[in-house]
């Protein structure tokens, strides 16, 4: 089904600066194209418009407008990874209480923990990925639980807000997802051997070699004692 409007109102911060970023000046923003809204409507001379959708979140969510557009439009998809985050805490009259560096850095790979949810989607030939790579502010609110749960947080995060693009990364087929893997990574490998080259979790690593493989990137081999290895395709 198409989706609906998404409006100015239910906009996020991220999401607004970004298309801004984007945006040229002949585009047409919040495009609806045959039932579906598009971020970015861009006029191509003698060709099928280009379509850009920015995601910050949620792959899933797109999946069914992205496999049916991109069967007649040039689409291209952006995706925001935070390099650099700030956590914003604010009370519950939304003054600011404090406000922190994030020990957490995020990287390119981090793209297959979006990917896993529909890998054989990136294998079309008119979808390209631009991944970028954010300094951004997250913003947090103080609540109270209606029950006490031992688990319960006591702030909510409600929105992203950006403050700087970091860098930008286009891949336009499933190889060039390749040289996100570590440069000294051996020609066979396995999930651990990738997460510890990486130096990243072996989840991470899972995801990336589950993407690669369902787009025909890697080969899975054989087993290597208890694990599965994994090899470039030719």
């Amino acid at each position: 089904m198409p989706s609906g409007p998404i409006g100015t109102l239910r906009e996020s911060p991220l999401h607004a600066a970004l298309k801004a970023y984007f945006a040229q000046p002949d585009d047409e923003l919040e495009a609806k194209v045959e039932g579906y809204w598009i971020d970015i409507r861009r006029p191509v001379p003698l060709g099928a418009d280009q379509l850009i959708e920015i995601q910050t979140r949620n792959f899933s969510a797109m999946k069914d407008k992205v496999l049916d557009l991109s069967e007649r439009y040039p689409l291209h998809i952006v995706h925001p990874i935070p390099a650099e985050k700030w956590l914003v805490r604010l009370d519950g009259n939304n003054q600011v209480v404090s406000r922190r560096k994030s020990p957490q850095r995020g990287h390119f790979a981090m793209i297959f923990d979006e990917l896993v949810s529909f890998p054989h989607v990136f294998t079309r030939q008119n979808l390209t990925l631009e991944v970028v790579l954010t300094r951004e502010e997250e913003i947090r609110k103080e609540q109270t639980p209606k029950r006490k749960r031992r688990w319960a947080k006591p702030y909510r995060s409600i929105e992203r807000r950006l403050l700087d693009i970091v860098n930008r990364r286009i891949f336009e087929e499933p190889a060039d997802l390749l040289t996100l893997l570590p440069p000294g990574l051996s020609p066979a490998f396995t999930n651990r051997e990738l997460a510890d080259a990486w130096d990243k979790p072996i989840w991470l690593a899972q995801r990336a070699t589950y993407c690669l493989t369902a787009m025909g990137a890697l080969t899975k081999g054989d087993k290597r004692g208890n694990s599965f290895v994994f090899e470039r395709s030719a």
